[in-house]
């Protein structure tokens, strides 16, 4: 008696050959696309950190430009608001962003647009990603006297 072999299906092959394929495939896939969040997720992050950054220092340089004849006087410090922008705004230039500055009375606000590249996104064609940071600086009266 010869040792019977075991049956197959009218395509000639077990019904289960390549699943395991495909189901490999979907999992490699979604894998990547959550590796590919996490990374571009992060750099966007980092980005709006930066331009945060950006801002805060804009607002700073901004903030020591005061009208000086005031200052002198002891009356309380006020924004030279010309020089106060053109300050900010060449801060922002030479980092190489764009921004808008807003002077209003002792305070002076800075809004930074600048753009971070993308890793994985690129593959589907997003290639960067607008980020955008805000800062405002105050001036505050010094100490006008000192005690022993």
């Amino acid at each position: 008696m010869t040792p019977r072999r075991p049956t197959r299906h009218r395509h000639g092959g077990r019904c289960d050959e390549g699943s395991a394929t495909v189901f490999l495939s979907i999992t490699v896939l979604g894998l990547l696309v959550l590796i590919g969040l996490v990374v571009d997720g992060g750099a966007k992050i980092r980005g709006i950190q930066r331009a945060d950054a950006l801002a805060a220092d804009a607002a700073r340089v901004a903030g020591q430009r005061i009208d000086v004849p005031d200052a002198i006087t002891g009356q309380d410090p006020t924004l030279d608001t010309r020089a106060a922008t053109a300050a900010a705004r060449a801060y922002l230039t030479a980092r190489g962003v764009t921004g808008t500055v807003t002077t209003t009375g002792t305070t002076v606000t800075v809004t930074v647009t600048d753009s971070t590249p993308t890793v994985f996104l690129g593959l589907i064609g997003i290639h960067t990603l607008t980020v955008n940071g805000r800062a405002s600086a105050t001036l505050v009266p010094g100490i006008t006297g000192a005690t022993p």
